[in-house]
Parts: C-alpha cells; structure tokens; sequence
C-alpha cells in the first residue's frame, strides 16, 4: 500500500495520484505538482488515502508544494491571458478559414505551452493554424480535438433534474452508458428524454444501475401471469420497481379488477422472451437510440502539436 492525495487539472477532469510527501493536504487545498505536461497548478479532491501500489502510475511523482499567494496570483494571472488567447485563436481561425468551434484555451501553469481545444465534424488540417499561433505566443502550441461530451464537461451546465452535470461536477472519467440501463430503469425510451446537454446518453443512467438490475430480478415483467398468495390468478398491470409492488388484473366475480401485491406475495415464473406489442414499441425507438449508441463508441480524441 501507498498514501496518495488525489488531483484534479481544470480542463482535465481525470484524478491523478501524487505523493503527498512531507505535506499535510486536505481536500480542496491547491497544490503545485509535476505532470507530463510540465509543472502543473491542480485541486485536490480527497485528503491522503492508501491504496495498493498497482492502482498507481509509477513512477508516483510528490507534490511540489502547497500552493502558495505567489501561485495563486499566477494561476490567476493565466487565467486572464487564456481569454486573451481565446479571443486570438477565435481570429486565426476565422482567417484560415477552418471548420472549427474553439472550446477553451489553457496555458500551462509554467506556461511553457497554450492547449487549445476544439470540436469539429471531422479531421482538421490545422498545420499553418498552429505555426501562426506559434509565432503570436512565442512557446508550444497545442490544438486537441475533442467530442461532444468533453465540450459539455469543460463548460458544464445544467442537467434536466435541475443540478449541475456531473461529468462537470464529479465524474473524473465518463463512464460506459448503453440503452438496456434506460430499459432497466423503466425509462421512456424517447431519445430525447434520456440524452444528455451533449446529445449523448445521459451519464446518470450508470448511477443506479445495479440497484436495478438486482430489484428487477426480484420482480415479474408486465404481461406475466402470476398467482396470488389469496389464491387469485392474473395478469401483471404494471410494477413499481422501487417499492417492489406489483399491480395485478384478476378476476373477482367475473369482473377485471386491478389489485395490488408485495412481490413476496406472489408465485411466478419470469418470462425471458418478449411479447409482440413490446417488440413492436421497441422497434420504434430503435434507429435513433442506436445512433446515439454508435456515436457514444465513435467518439474519440485526437490532438497534433508544434514539436
């Protein structure tokens, strides 16, 4: 085992582990430590841990030092000089002409290169974009092709459930999502209810996963025909995955009528095929929630710089 703090990079919202050295680090200090990248200023986003040593890059870099006003006022400073390399940026791209929308501009805190990111519909010839960046800014230039949901959690916003995104929030590395979790959840599968700010499926349908799956094992499907522990035979109405009660249409006296049970309640055996009308709503849903499935795996990154 080895102690490790966790650090967050503003643009880079995967969590690298550092050595905490000599430091007392507590969540939310800022620190200075050494990353490929160069000298880098990051957040902190966990006090000291342990955890085996496989789990950790080696070789396991220390952190330079805690942050100090010095570094603040540059790390403030950067910022300031990013708008003003955005705004550039905006200007050459306009002048050569490019099929490009420019994300955000990044300086290294050293500031020994400027990162600029970008999104486009395909593969961008920006060679003499970068040499002419290169001789305004006088150090590396750095131009890094990114998907739609990069672009979301650099500049983050507001899901439908009123909170911040969690790609921009939380998440450090965007998780697989699939269709089948929506189906699991008993979600519409209308695709523009379970998509995301960036058109994507949303990255909160992984959260509750598991839970679901093993409470729907526990549940019938509707269209199941089930027995009742008063005796009663019917088919399942509707469930209610969370509570786990299951609606029942029986018949009492000869009329339908809707009853309700604890799963515990009833005796069945679960359906592992599917019924024609449900086939047939699936279908309808298919082409588009596919789409968006191909471009979930599609999507990648890619960047060229000056050296």
């Amino acid at each position: 085992m080895v102690k490790v703090i966790g650090v967050r990079f503003r643009t880079a919202g995967k969590i690298y582990y550092f050595d905490p050295a000599k430091f007392r680090i507590k969540k939310g200090d800022h620190v200075i430590v050494e990353t490929a990248r160069g000298v880098e200023f990051g957040t902190v986003v966990g006090g000291v841990k342990e955890v085996e040593d496989d789990k950790v890059i080696q070789p396991l870099k220390p952190v330079l030092r805690i942050a100090n006003e010095r570094d603040l006022e540059q790390e403030k400073n950067n910022k300031l000089k990013e708008k003003e390399a955005f705004k550039i940026c905006l200007e050459k791209i306009k002048k050569h002409k490019l099929e490009m929308k420019l994300i955000d501009a990044e300086y290294t805190f050293d500031n020994n290169k400027v990162l600029f990111y970008f999104t486009a519909d395909g593969r961008i010839d920006f060679r003499e974009l970068v040499k002419d960046l290169a001789s305004v800014f006088k150090t590396r230039i750095e131009l890094r092709q990114i998907g739609v949901r990069d672009e979301t959690k650099i500049l983050g916003g507001m899901g439908i459930c009123g909170r911040t995104l969690c790609c921009h929030a939380h998440l450090s590395e965007f998780v697989p999502v699939s269709i089948k979790m929506a189906k699991e959840q008993n979600l519409s599968l209308n695709p523009t209810k379970i998509s995301g700010v960036c058109g994507r499926l949303m990255c909160c349908l992984k959260h509750e996963e598991e839970i679901y799956e093993e409470l729907n094992r526990k549940l019938p499907s509707v269209g199941d025909y089930v027995t009742t522990d008063d005796g009663l035979k019917g088919e399942v109405a509707s469930v209610n995955v969370l509570r786990q009660l299951v609606k029942v249409l029986v018949t009492v006296d000869d009329e339908k009528e809707i009853h309700e049970y604890k799963v515990e309640q009833l005796r069945f055996k679960k359906r592992h095929g599917k019924r024609d009308k449900d086939r047939e709503k699936d279908k309808e849903m298919d082409a588009e929630l596919k789409a968006l499935e191909k471009l979930e795996k599609q999507e990648g990154t890619s960047k060229l710089d000056d050296n």
